[in-house]
């Protein structure tokens, strides 16, 4: 039989009676990178440092698919395998030895790493969510191995390049320039990023002093005001609410194109998706301010102190959705903070309504569960013990356990010893049954917020005298459009009066538009709000046929968010009205069926296939898009090619 099976077969033993955490601390990671643009290929050359701590003849680094050349020379003791999942390393390790390997790899990263074009540019960003990294970079998958990493990249002279920690260097060689970045303290695996792209960057100072840097897109200068709206107030506010300075040198957030979730918290250099870059507009329905507190809470709760396993990921994601409400409270008001957590009770109570509810410390549970239910933990606790005890504790815990993984008994112990009593009841009700304790969660915000009482008290289902009353004056917008969503045709000329939210409401419930609210509902084409728009745009195109060449005069210089939603709905109205000559129709059809291309985000592209659906004009372009939609690396829009390629041979 083969010595290097019979390695191999007793190296794999080893492994399962022990984790490799027991045997060896890998300390830094010293990288140079280049990238490949038109083949995807990453190429690299990598120094590790690690100690045993126990001996042991081998340990081994994650590293997915890749070809790896070694150089002979301080580790010739050390011998290489390399099976396709890990590069194991071969020798007889001693405790409390100090060592460092070297070598050079390649790789075509099947995940994690993404190159792709966006307006004819090259973009590069990563995604190592949880453990992923070793797809591109030979790194340790567990998070319980923290790392100093400090990466170089050579990219070409054209592009921005960003990374965590602080950029020592910029070196021009010949077309490239060579990025040096440098990390101070150690992180998990899975939060190294990169991200290469045409980019500029607007900058602020904390009041600590930490800089905060801006990323966008060269075309998009108009829209970093509203898409960075209240970043170091957030970032004031956190660093005084949780009481421990920010741990990194730095923090700057970039969006990308396409990116898979809202946002991701790698250490010091948050990504998220450019569909969050909005105008003074788009700020009104959709911005980035509560994706930008949550990636910047977890710089702390995630970064700083990371989850021991997935048992505990809520100590991750319900910390960082509870600190994001706290930063959106200070911005807005203790009504915004009291109706969000209303909101997440019902969808916790809904959940468990549908069977499909579990406990906090299951580590398959929903992300509603990891982060809604997380948060009501701790407002639920902080409740429990008080502002001072809560404050303190997370303060202590923070201290106590930095750059170091943990368990939700450390939390809890810590709060404990302060609060001098048992927490057993609390945790078993909040956070251990499977059951999410939703009449306790109701009965703390009517006993905590006036607001909330009045919304609930507010309920048209059964009409009566009151509803009307109410939608004139009495309450509040959230309770004035509950009350529209139960009884539309309460509303009245006098209900326009109210502010954008009562009027988006208007135009998403009242479809049937009484002549004599026709005044009143054209004027809400003009309201700040592109949702109220595009729904508004719709239903006086199907109410007033007559009048349908007017409202697309209205509209016709209005896109609404990336996703070109006003501007889709207007290309297909204008199809749809055969009398309104004023386009070009087939210009108009080309364009709908061009958004289908990969050039364009996924959700576009979902929307315009949407379209093209309900018009019955996906072409011989729209099926080829179609085909290469299949192999996008964005699984929504995977998904939705699927369905709809299946749908459309259902009925051929």
């Amino acid at each position: 039989m083969n010595k290097i099976f019979i390695a191999l077969c007793l190296i794999l033993v080893n492994v399962s009676f022990a984790q490799q955490t027991d045997y060896v601390d890998f300390e830094r990671i010293n990288a140079a990178i280049s990238f490949e643009l038109d083949s995807s290929r990453v190429n690299g050359i990598i120094i590790m440092e690690f100690k045993i701590l126990k001996d042991v003849d081998s340990i081994f680094v994650d590293a997915k698919n890749m070809t790896f050349t070694f150089e002979q020379g301080d580790h010739d003791k050390i011998k290489f395998k390399n099976d396709g999942e890990k590069l194991w390393l071969l020798s007889q390790f001693k405790a409390g030895e100090s060592y460092d390997v070297s070598f050079e790899y390649s790789v075509r990263p099947k995940k994690a790493l993404y190159t792709l074009k966006r307006n004819e540019n090259w973009q590069i960003w990563t995604q190592g969510q949880g453990k992923y990294t070793s797809n591109w970079l030979p790194s340790i998958d567990d998070v319980n191995d923290k790392i100093e990493f400090d990466l170089k990249f050579l990219a070409p002279s054209t592009y921005e390049l960003i990374s965590n920690g602080e950029l020592k260097s910029q070196a021009e060689t010949n077309s490239n320039i060579l990025w040096e970045y440098d990390m101070k303290t150690p992180m998990s695996s899975y939060l190294v990023a990169v991200v290469l792209g045409k980019y500029k960057k607007q900058t602020e100072t904390s009041k600590s002093g930490i800089p905060l840097e801006y990323y966008y897109y060269p075309e998009d200068s108009l829209k970093v005001v509203p898409t960075y709206r209240y970043s170091k107030q957030m970032f004031d506010f956190l660093e005084e609410e949780i009481g421990f300075d920010y741990p990194w040198q730095n923090y700057k957030q970039v969006p990308v194109h396409d990116f898979l979730y809202a946002g991701m918290e790698n250490t010091s250099c948050t990504i998220f998706s450019d569909a969050f870059v909005v105008d003074s507009i788009g700020f009104n329905d959709k911005n980035y301010v509560n994706v930008n507190a949550h990636e910047l809470a977890h710089q702390w709760f995630g970064n700083l102190v990371t989850a021991k396993s997935g048992d505990h990921h809520w100590l991750q994601e319900g910390f960082a959705t509870y600190y994001a409400l706290l930063a959106e409270r200070d911005i807005f008001d203790d009504n915004h903070y009291f109706f969000k957590l209303y909101e997440s009770a019902v969808d916790l109570g809904r959940q468990d309504i549908a069977g499909q509810g579990t406990s906090l410390l299951n580590p398959k549970s929903s992300s509603l569960t990891f982060y809604q239910r997380g948060a009501w933990v701790l407002h639920a606790l902080r409740s429990k013990v008080g502002d001072v005890i809560f404050r303190e504790a997370v303060k202590n815990y923070l201290n106590r356990y930095q750059f170091d993984t943990v368990e939700t008994s450390y939390f809890i112990k810590e709060v404990e010893r302060l609060y001098g009593r048992s927490l057993t009841g609390f945790v078993n009700v909040w956070i251990k049954q499977k059951v999410f304790p939703v009449d306790a969660a109701f009965n703390l915000l009517k006993n905590q917020s006036t607001y909330i009482n009045e919304y609930l008290m507010v309920d048209c289902q059964t009409k009566s005298s009151k509803c009307a009353e109410y939608l004139k004056y009495y309450v509040s917008d959230e309770a004035k459009v509950k009350i529209i969503s139960q009884a539309p045709d309460l509303v009245t000329k006098d209900t326009f009066k109210h502010g954008l939210k009562v009027r988006q409401a208007i135009s998403q419930y009242v479809t049937k538009i009484p002549e004599d609210l026709k005044e009143e509902y054209e004027s809400l084409l003009n309201d700040k709000s592109y949702i109220t728009i595009e729904n508004t745009l719709y239903n006086l195109w199907s109410n007033f046929p007559e009048e349908r060449a007017k409202y697309l005069s209205e509209t016709r210089n209005v896109v609404g968010f990336r996703d070109k939603n006003v501007r889709l709905l207007w290309i297909v109205l204008n199809l749809s009205t055969p009398f309104y000559q004023a386009d070009n129709k087939q210009g108009l059809f080309e364009e709908l069926v061009n958004y289908t291309d990969e050039a364009y985000n996924a959700d576009l592209r979902i929307n315009a296939f949407q379209y093209l659906d309900l018009i019955k004009s996906c072409n011989e372009k729209c099926i080829s898009n179609l085909e290469n939609a299949k192999s996008h690396h964005n699984w929504r829009l995977v998904k939705f090619a699927k369905q709809f390629s299946e749908k459309l041979q259902n009925k051929e």
